[in-house]
């Protein structure tokens, strides 16, 4: 019987089972609360997942306080904005590590903000960085939820290929390290199946006007495109892909593409539409459902919606808890020497850590007018060779 067979309804009982198993509770109690750096996008381009990012750090927070806090001590987390530049990014980490007391950070960022960080924290503190991201980052006390490309599309693109057609790919993203790494992974995984890239581009975050892309993808005679574009980026192009009569006959696959994006995106622009995740709001098991409905429980139906951005930090958090438990502290070091082998289990499923990243089940979704339909289910997908 696979892992996630033995997935468990109830969140909260993991928790429980993980925290309670150590004799730390009472000697630390004394010791006041854990204060948590939360860096996360309130701001900028991406601010667009703050909310969500914020609600599910709390939700974490108060199921893992109720099951008697990280070795005895209770979380308190400390939120900083870090949608802006990476330099001002650094200031605020700084300010919640030597001013404020934070004695491990949650960081849910882009890979320029996490760079910056890992030059200030330089291993002294815990610092679990939780979303999709292009591999590679070994930095000591760095532990690492986010999916790599090799999980998102190592099994994604054999799947578009024998179930869609897609042998013809043009490669589109923003123009910065996370779009060019992940699709000069895609290359190798597209050359595997047969397929050729016929085109690749990367254009400005401000970009507004996709005439000249488009039309530049419908020459090629592409039948798939991989997206790798951001917010604003990704829900315009996404809109115009469909305005140019591309969407019945060119499939789409994004590997950021999460239900803020679709509904910018609209319902009338979505077919033919896929993305590649480690969660979405849509996934049917009993943990996914029992995550749901206690988010909606606690913040309301009208809440940020439930994303995969949004629920990788309650995952950091998990992690964050169950990695102290097992290193028997909160040092940065004592946590590396724990790393390996640490598992949990959340709302997308199991988790297990190797080499300070997770394997983890990678789902693969169409949407489905404004919403995700899960199509397909890779199980235990892992992270790759990060740190080679």
């Amino acid at each position: 019987m696979k892992r996630r067979d033995f997935v468990k309804a109830s969140i909260s009982a993991t928790v429980v089972s993980v925290l309670t198993g150590g004799s730390f509770g009472a000697r630390a109690l004394a010791a006041g609360p854990v204060k948590v750096g939360v860096l996360i996008p309130l701001s900028g381009p991406a601010g667009l997942f703050g909310p969500s990012s914020r609600n599910c750090t709390q939700l974490a927070v108060d199921e893992i306080n109720a099951a008697g806090g990280i070795l005895g001590r209770q979380i308190e987390p400390i939120f900083a904005d870090v949608g802006g530049p990476p330099a001002d990014a650094t200031q605020a980490a700084l300010q919640l590590w030597k001013g404020d007391g934070a004695e491990a950070f949650i960081g849910m960022h882009d890979s320029a903000v996490r760079g910056a960080l890992t030059n200030l924290f330089k291993g002294q503190v815990p610092y679990i960085y939780t979303p999709v991201y292009e591999g590679g980052e070994c930095s000591a006390g760095t532990f690492v939820l986010g999916e790599t490309p090799s999980q998102q599309l190592e099994p994604a693109i054999p799947w578009m290929a024998s179930n869609k057609g897609a042998s013809k790919w043009y490669l589109i993203g923003n123009d910065y390290n996370w779009p060019r790494d992940t699709n000069a992974a895609a290359k190798g995984y597209i050359a595997g199946t047969g397929g050729e890239v016929v085109g690749e581009e990367y254009l400005p975050f401000t970009v507004d006007n996709f005439d000249s892309n488009l039309a530049k993808i419908k020459d090629t005679g592409a039948d798939a495109v991989l997206i790798t574009l951001v917010g604003g980026a990704s829900v315009g192009f996404n809109r115009a892909f469909a305005s140019f009569g591309l969407a019945d006959d060119v499939a789409r696959l994004g590997t950021l593409i999460e239900e803020n994006t679709l509904a910018g995106i609209g319902a009338e622009n979505s077919v033919n539409l896929f993305s590649s995740a480690g969660y979405f709001a849509s996934i049917d098991t009993p943990s996914a459902r029992s995550f749901a409905e206690k988010y909606v429980a606690k913040f309301g139906a009208d809440a940020a919606a439930l994303n995969a951005l949004g629920q990788s930090c309650y995952d950091g958090m998990l992690l964050l808890a169950v990695l102290a438990a097992k290193a028997g502290s909160l040092s940065a070091a004592d946590m590396d020497a724990a790393a390996d082998g640490t598992s949990y289990e959340g709302p997308r499923g199991g988790a297990t850590m190797s080499d300070r990243h997770v394997s983890k089940d990678i789902y693969l979704a169409e949407a489905d007018g404004a919403a995700f339909k899960v199509i397909a289910t890779f199980a235990d997908v892992g992270a790759g060779d990060n740190c080679a």
